[in-house]
């Protein structure tokens, strides 16, 4: 349990326009269980690369306490990333994660930041978790790495979150380990988090937030079409794997979604096909292929019908609007 014998202190490490909702959850819920248990159980530090101050994705500026090189002794170092990954010095960035897991220092990630410790090797043979709109092109980059898509995963000594109130759900599971499980509760209660999510919560993706509530056969159903998706599954294979019958199936889509079951696969596929798009470097025909499509022009055609513009032009706005960003 807590006590003023055994603190401990976790560092952040912030990369430029990295997600300070994210930095922010994780803090202020350390903060809190420090108040509820009347402590100063929990310390923190700021690390940047080079020491100066780093922007967030809000264009906030934040000061660091240390540069990377002079990363004092920590319990966790958490990796705070965001959209952008061209990151200058980022062969250092990598060799310095590597040394930190070889001298068996715990690392861990918030949101995007997973992908960078994917980039450095130091989540192979682990359990790890990415925000849902970045896991397809995480399952293509790094292929032998196993991204569950829960809302946060503790696997040994590596503690990853999905990103936005997944940052608390991960500091209240390491809360409640260190605390016990009363802190935890107050600390959620202090930020109105109804439900304290486990490492068995998936995250709900885009479509499946408009299923909460309902049938759960049909939760089912469109979880299979998720998880097939590059080798996309019949209709009647879909209604045996949730033991209905297909008209069965037919009726809850129709009822629950107004479309059928083919139009709704349908939209996940392309869902997924933009994530890979705006994510990857894949080739339009690659992601075409990783998306169940064995024609290119087909799916030129699906995607336009669906987005109203082609991959390519939907690939090219993507990239023009990144380097906006950056000559901010």
């Amino acid at each position: 349990m807590a006590s003023e014998t055994n603190k401990r202190h976790f560092a952040f490490l912030v990369i430029d326009q990295f997600s300070m909702f994210c930095l922010a959850a994780a803090i202020d819920s350390l903060r809190s269980a420090n108040c509820m248990a009347r402590i100063d159980y929990y310390n923190w530090s700021t690390i940047s690369l080079d020491g100066k101050p780093v922007y967030g994705s809000n264009n906030i500026l934040i000061s660091a306490d240390y540069s990377l090189d002079e990363l004092p002794e920590c319990d966790i170092l958490f990796v705070c990333a965001g959209k952008n990954l061209k990151i200058p010095g980022h062969n250092h960035l990598l060799a310095k994660l590597r040394e930190h897991a070889r001298q068996g220092g715990s690392l861990g990630a918030l949101s995007i930041g997973s992908y960078i410790l994917a980039q450095a090797g130091v989540l192979n043979g682990y359990e790890c978790t990415i925000h849902w709109e970045n896991r397809a092109a995480f399952q293509e980059r790094f292929p032998n790495v196993c991204c569950t898509g829960n809302v946060f995963e503790i696997d040994r000594n590596r503690y990853t979150s999905a990103g936005g109130t997944t940052s608390i759900d991960l500091m209240l599971q390491i809360i409640k380990d260190d605390c016990g499980e009363v802190i935890a509760n107050e600390v959620a209660n202090q930020f109105q988090h109804e439900r304290i999510r486990t490492d068995q919560d998936r995250q709900r993706v885009g479509s499946e937030r408009n299923l909460i509530g309902k049938s759960q056969k049909l939760q089912k159903a469109v979880e299979l079409m998720a998880e097939y998706v590059e080798e996309p599954l019949s209709a009647l294979e879909i209604a045996r794997r949730v033991r209905l019958s297909l008209r069965q199936v037919e009726r809850l889509f129709l009822r629950h979604l107004s479309c059928t079951p083919g139009r709704y696969y349908m939209s996940i596929r392309l869902d997924r096909s933009r994530e890979l798009l705006r994510h990857t470097d894949l080739s339009i025909l690659d992601v075409a292929l990783s998306t169940g499509f064995t024609s290119h022009s087909y799916f030129a055609q699906s995607y336009r019908a669906h987005f109203g513009f082609s991959p390519s032009e939907d690939r090219r706005a993507c990239h023009e609007d990144i380097s906006s960003d950056h000559l901010l």
